[in-house]
């Protein structure tokens, strides 16, 4: 500690060429002084570029005042130290989600409770809601509510493998009282918070074996308390699925945080080796009709009369032609898609036009969900507008509002994925969409939609700027699932300013820096994670959710450090001794 000859730069950079296979931290052992030596900025730079592997071209982090500041904010700065492990839930632990305060959070378990936990220097549990006695088989998402009065709980009802069916609850965090609640089906919708009071669920209506209608409803959180002639539940919107795909896992984006300025970087290099998705917008008719998803296919700015007139005459020659054998034979799934899609044309209300936001004091509302055209596996994200008198109960019920031949609404935009999505997430300020998915293989064609294509155990993490409706990131990859479709579940990820973290079914959990698209971390578990969530005030604390019953807190090395210096440290024998003979 001081007084040595400090080590030569020309010593140190062939140190920092050799740092592959070293521990970054252990390097300050080779120096006596490493701090002082260390701040030369070209040295920083190589060790930065070369220790994490990434091409030069990548800038550096516009925020970033030094490399060396760079460097510790990526070794230093990453919830990787695991703190504590809570043991209260019994079984397989679903879900967690942050109150935005980040005073609190909530889990959701197997074992059919939700629980409560009180975010301090060591977490407590504070209250453990046992949904059983409601029919419950276990819970499964939760989400607080704006001010962080009221909780959200999503669950599935007892019943049948094969059932669909689900609830809501939405539980005052005041005295933990069970306020309403809600059926939700299909049960995987989750449901999601609109504003402070209303929340969004879901039902499902068959109309033949692989067709169906979704319908998501708006819904008042206190329908027990309001007066009788206050509307309590709206109907939002009401759309059309084929192929025996539903609408699931709905989530709101907020356009008006949007001019909190997001530091995610735009890379030439890595858009040029993205595999995008395609985005089609369907309020515009400049998209090729060929790309344009099936249950779109008919020009948006056709008259309603001219669209029943078109649809009823392509229903006829559809069968005039299978009658006189100009096509080939279908078969029974084939012709319901067909005469579905024709009969949609002509009772589908337009999408409506111009809806990104043009100005960052936009109030617009996006409702966001996974969705399908080709197959029962979740392969879409629908983007629908949420318009301002749409937002609250109040008003026309069951869409009295729009005309007789407007019996369904369309979609506003469709992210294609191109394979089984497994989980969604928002940044901080909503502009950015990332999402969980296992590839089908390329080139892949889908004959029965009962039977979707193999999907990748490999889980590609891709990135949506919902301001421009364009992929923006090449993929982030690590992470593993192994599950088949019919057995493939939600892996929920959570995004922060500089970091997003997925579970994963290899037993880890994973964080990468958002802007460099690197993995930083592997977070271990005993079982499959389910579950991530940072701290909305702190993202140095990560927590993790797993299949092996336990929650994980995870710290920042820095943070750690820090803790355990404001700890009181036992005075030795000796020192009480020399100190009490000097009084």
């Amino acid at each position: 500690a001081g007084g040595g000859p400090l080590l030569p730069d020309s010593v140190l950079y062939e140190i920092f060429l050799y740092l592959d296979h070293v521990d970054v931290l252990s390097v300050g052992l080779v120096c006596q002084q490493w701090h002082a030596v260390a701040r030369d900025e070209f040295l920083w730079k190589e060790l930065f570029y070369r220790y994490y592997r990434i091409s030069r071209e990548v800038p550096r982090h516009p925020a970033a005042v030094s490399w060396y500041d760079e460097f510790q904010r990526l070794y230093d700065t990453i919830p990787c130290v695991e703190v504590q492990a809570l043991r209260e839930h019994n079984d397989q632990v679903l879900h967690l989600s942050f109150s935005h305060s980040g005073s609190l959070f909530a889990s959701c378990s197997k074992d059919c409770t939700v629980k409560i936990w009180s975010n301090e220097l060591d977490i407590s549990l504070q209250h453990s809601s046992n949904m059983r006695p409601y029919n419950w088989s276990y819970t499964q998402f939760s989400q607080f509510n704006s001010d962080d009065s009221l909780l959200l709980v999503s669950g599935v009802f007892v019943g049948p493998h094969n059932s669909s069916s689900g609830e809501i609850a939405v539980i005052s965090m005041e005295n933990f009282t069970l306020l309403s609640r809600v059926r939700n089906k299909p049960y995987d919708v989750f449901g999601c918070w609109l504003n402070e009071t209303n929340l969004i669920s879901g039902n499902l209506h068959r109309i033949g074996r692989i067709t169906s209608c979704s319908v998501l409803w708006l819904n008042n959180a206190f329908q027990g308390i309001e007066s009788e002639n206050v509307n309590v539940v709206k109907r939002l919107f009401k759309i059309q699925n084929l192929n025996a795909s539903t609408i699931r896992t709905v989530m709101v984006a907020d356009c008006s945080r949007y001019d909190c300025p997001d530091l995610l970087l735009d890379y030439e290099e890595q858009l040029a080796a993205s595999s995008t998705c395609p985005v089609f917008d369907l309020g515009s008719d400049s998209e090729e009709e060929e790309a344009k998803p099936k249950q779109t296919s008919e020009p948006a700015a056709q008259e309603p009369g001219a669209r029943a007139v078109a649809a009823g005459a392509g229903l006829q020659q559809l069968f005039d032609d299978l009658l006189e054998g100009v096509r080939p034979e279908l078969s029974e799934t084939e012709l319901e898609t067909k005469v579905a899609e024709l009969f949609v044309r002509s009772r589908t209300k337009p999408p409506e036009l111009g809806l990104l936001p043009t100005d960052s004091s936009s109030k617009a509302k996006y409702l966001i969900f996974t969705t399908g055209c080709l197959t029962y596996s979740p392969h879409q994200i629908g983007i629908k507008r949420i318009l301002p008198h749409q937002m609250t109960t109040a008003g026309p019920v069951l869409g009295e509002e729009r005309r007789s031949d407007e019996f369904f609404d369309s979609l506003d935009h469709v992210i294609d994925i191109h394979g089984h999505i497994i989980g969604m997430g928002l940044s901080p300020d909503h502009r950015y969409l990332y999402v969980n998915s296992r590839a089908w293989p390329r080139g892949c064609v889908i004959s029965d939609p009962m039977q979707p294509p193999p999907i990748a155990e490999e889980i590609d993490l891709h990135v949506f700027d919902l301001k421009t409706m364009k992929e923006v990131k090449r993929a982030l990859r690590a992470h593993r699932a192994y599950t088949p479709n019919e057995e493939c579940f939600f892996i929920f990820l959570d995004v922060s300013r500089d970091f997003v973290a997925s579970g994963a079914e290899d037993r880890h959990g994973y964080i990468w820096d958002r802007h460099y698209n690197i993995c930083l971390a592997k977070l271990q578990h005993d079982n499959v994670v389910n579950s991530v969530a940072f701290s909305p005030v702190e993202q140095e604390l990560l927590l993790t959710a797993s299949d092996d019953s336990t929650i994980k807190v995870w710290r920042s090395p820095r943070t750690v450090r820090r803790l355990q210096a404001r700890r009181p440290r036992p005075r030795k024998l000796l020192f009480s001794w020399l100190m009490n003979q000097k009084s």
